[in-house]
């Protein structure tokens, strides 16, 4: 039994883009389908900034790879070794590492995230990616390695910025992916998106993916196709964290607000309508 096929992967050996959809506020695997039927490629299940637990994070995991969207995992930051352990057996076909400041923390990355000889992880049975068969291990290690342990760095600090030719450079790293909101604060610019010093900051990543043979992603910038098409079309963003559940919901239930004819209650009870919807 093969593993699953990496959308990240596949996408980008295609010259596509991967589309992840985040979640951090919903641990019903039903969502999974629910962002397969949207067209996403992969899943962003975050347990950094969320309440979700390594069984939720599993759960979602292997809703994913029965869908056929790659799942990966943000882990907290410094959360351990074997945090990373758990996440990875539980379904995980790759993990984000928050707070990247050099190459020794890539180091460490693709250290616990690899079977030997590349790594540490230590080996087990009956994996998700792996359909929960027994699989001969030379056969585990061979296609963990290759496409079911995806190691993906966020570049979110001003340290990382400086040493991003090094930590490029690290291999048995899959993907730099731009935490733009924690940048653009470290660089002096909150939510500065669009100034010259955070684009600086992107060329810079750009850049050190493409001499290095790294996949760029983005993530934090939502609903923005100005920044997207540029970072897509000049700096071959190949893997892009286009919303989160909480932002959907949120961005969703406030437009079915604004689409409602507005309501008095009057007259201790009975109801009068101020239509305030455009006429079309």
């Amino acid at each position: 039994m093969a593993a699953c096929v990496n959308n990240l992967i596949a996408k980008v050996a295609a010259g596509q883009l991967c589309k992840a959809f985040g979640i951090r506020l919903y641990p019903n695997p039903q969502v999974v389908q629910l962002a397969k039927n949207a067209g996403f490629d992969s899943l962003f299940i975050d347990l950094e900034h969320s309440t979700l637990s390594v069984d939720d994070a599993s759960q979602l995991c292997c809703a994913g790879i029965l869908g056929g969207i790659t799942p990966f995992v943000r882990v907290p930051y410094q959360c351990g070794n074997g945090l990373i352990q758990r996440v990875l057996d539980g379904g995980a076909m790759g993990v984000i590492f928050p707070h990247i400041h050099t190459a020794q923390d890539a180091k460490a990355a693709v250290t616990i995230s690899k079977y030997p000889p590349l790594g540490t992880r230590s080996m087990t049975g009956q994996l998700p990616v792996f359909s929960l068969k027994p699989t001969p291990p030379d056969q585990v290690i061979k296609e963990s390695n290759a496409s079911a342990s995806s190691v993906i760095l966020m570049i979110e600090t001003k340290d990382a910025i400086e040493r991003i030719d090094e930590i490029a450079a690290v291999d048995g790293v899959d993907a730099l992916l731009i935490g733009s909101n924690d940048l653009a604060i470290e660089l002096g610019v909150q939510g500065g998106f669009q100034t010259a010093v955070f684009g600086s900051a992107l060329e810079a990543v750009s850049n050190a993916c493409r001499r290095h043979g790294k996949i760029m992603g983005l993530a934090g910038i939502y609903d923005n196709y100005e920044i997207q098409n540029w970072a897509i079309n000049t700096l071959n963003v190949r893997f892009l964290l286009c919303q989160q559940d909480s932002g959907l919901i949120a961005g969703g239930a406030a437009k079915c607000i604004a689409a409602l004819p507005r309501v008095e209650m009057v007259n201790g009870g009975s109801v009068r309508y101020k239509q305030t919807l455009k006429k079309r």
